[in-house]
């Protein structure tokens, strides 16, 4: 029997309220439930409905780390949450061979950078449009364009042999600061000629990005800033220094009657399709990439020759015998193939880039598993990179990987440190080679580079792989 003053009619209502109610719920369970698991795909369901598996992600330590333990528990082919997107992370030379004409790259795993270089940076380029623009910068860092960058090279790197010529031999050298720093300015150099000479200028710069990159690392990690801690205001006031500095640069070569040199910068003004805007973000984006990933490959390659002294030695006396006392040219370098040979394992070996990403308009079929179309797919290059399959002993430094006969017996896909796909390799690969070249054939011909007893380097994986404290030097003149 009701009560009194509760009629049929508010039952009804209420016995509505309660099926809608629990209706509601069931929805959410069964939609939550789709969304942390597929059917077609092994990997790791979801965690949290609005984060995925970002905790995961920073319990690991970095996303590379997390993909290393993922690829160990499902396989080459494994999916997790970015969010509420589902993303699968591949970890096979035969499957990157299945990908590798894919252009597009998926915005949302490298948004995190878009406040620092810009919406209308080549990184999200996508289609049509990024295939013209990504035809421009191929031509800004041809063969016969890196060629005029030599010099540049050997100003920058001879200057900072002088500057540790005239330090005491016990004097301990910060590395990984001094080739960030060289690498800035010969990037700076290359892409904005003259502009970037002044070395007040090139210091407040390095600060303010260490700053936005230390910032945007967090962010891709989860690591998120909190009202009132003071980061989102510093990042901004780092970040638009650095591209105020950009504009003026931009401003005076434009205004500049008399162009001696040959710079990046130059093609980019010379295309009618990119407003001001988009100039100022591709030339912060070559800027940051020039400097970061050289800098971090030349601060592994001089830690891997102080702890390595035989290659040390072997590549000094491949220096002396080609060039003698002459400079690197773009003409001589294919013949320091043991450079080569050191520069490429130091990559591989450090996992310098850890992973890079792609999607497809359409479904893709790998194997047995189809990959839904618009789902991003991460190329996890630092797992293959230390795959024992693949590499035997991976964490090993061993220059004659790259030997002739060692790569004929590999899967040509097993060792892409740029990326691949579609043309969307870096497309700065010459410059990076040929500075680096330069550079070790300045120290290694003058120094002999030692390792200041009791430390213990570790890698911190991050976008590009750095170390997680600073590796400090000594050299001695030979």
């Amino acid at each position: 029997m009701l009560p009194s003053h509760f009629s049929v009619l508010d039952f009804g209502i209420f016995a509505c309220v309660v099926i809608f109610a629990l209706l509601l719920a069931l929805f959410f369970l069964l939609d939550f439930n789709a969304k942390t698991r597929s059917s077609n795909l092994p990997g790791i369901d979801s965690t949290d409905p609005d984060k995925g598996n970002f905790d995961d992600i920073q319990d690991a330590g970095s996303l590379h780390e997390f993909l290393t333990n993922l690829h160990e528990e499902y396989g080459p082919l494994a999916s997790f949450w970015w969010g509420k997107q589902l993303v699968v992370s591949l970890a096979s030379p035969k499957m990157f061979d299945e990908v590798k004409a894919l252009f597009d790259r998926p915005k949302l795993l490298f948004e995190a950078f878009s406040d620092l270089i810009g919406n209308k940076s080549i990184q999200y380029a996508n289609g049509a449009e990024g295939r013209k623009r990504r035809h421009l910068m191929d031509e800004g860092f041809s063969h016969t364009a890196v060629a005029y960058y030599y010099d540049d090279f050997v100003k920058v790197a001879t200057e900072l042999s002088e500057k540790w010529a005239s330090q005491p031999s016990d004097q301990h050298i910060p590395l990984s600061q001094h080739m960030i720093a060289l690498s800035m300015k010969a990037i700076g150099l290359a892409a904005l000629g003259n502009g970037m000479k002044d070395e007040q200028q090139l210091l407040k710069m390095s600060k303010a990005y260490h700053v936005c990159w230390q910032e945007e690392e967090d962010t891709l990690k989860g690591n998120l800033p909190e009202e009132g801690d003071g980061r989102m205001e510093k990042f901004a006031e780092s970040r638009d220094y650095l591209r105020s500095i950009i504009k003026d640069v931009i401003r005076k070569r434009r205004d500049q009657k008399d162009k001696k040199d040959q710079i990046f910068l130059d093609s980019l003004m010379d295309a009618d399709f990119i407003d001001e805007e988009e100039l100022t973000d591709q030339t912060i984006t070559f800027l940051i990439g020039g400097f970061h990933t050289t800098g971090n490959t030349l601060a592994w390659c001089l830690y891997f020759l102080a702890t390595h002294e035989e290659v040390q030695e072997k590549l000094y006396q491949e220096f002396v015998d080609v060039l003698g006392e002459e400079t690197i040219t773009a003409q001589i370098l294919p013949q320091l193939k043991f450079c080569r040979q050191v520069t490429d394992e130091t990559m591989r070996c450090s996992a310098l880039a850890p992973w890079a990403a792609r999607y497809a308009d359409y479904d893709i079929q790998i194997g047995e598993h189809v990959i839904p179309k618009q789902t991003p797919i991460i190329t996890a290059l630092g797992v293959v990179l230390k795959d024992e399959d693949v590499w035997p002993d991976p964490d090993k430094f061993d220059p004659e990987r790259f030997n002739a006969e060692e790569i004929k017996k590999r899967h040509p896909m097993a060792f892409q440190p740029f990326g691949f796909a579609g043309k969307r390799k870096c497309p700065g690969y010459r410059f990076s080679y040929a500075e680096v070249a330069v550079v070790l054939s300045v120290f290694l011909r003058r120094f002999k580079i030692h390792m200041v007893e009791g430390q213990v380097v570790e890698p911190e994986y991050r976008l590009v792989t750095q170390p997680k404290e600073e590796i400090w030097i000594t050299v001695t003149e030979r």
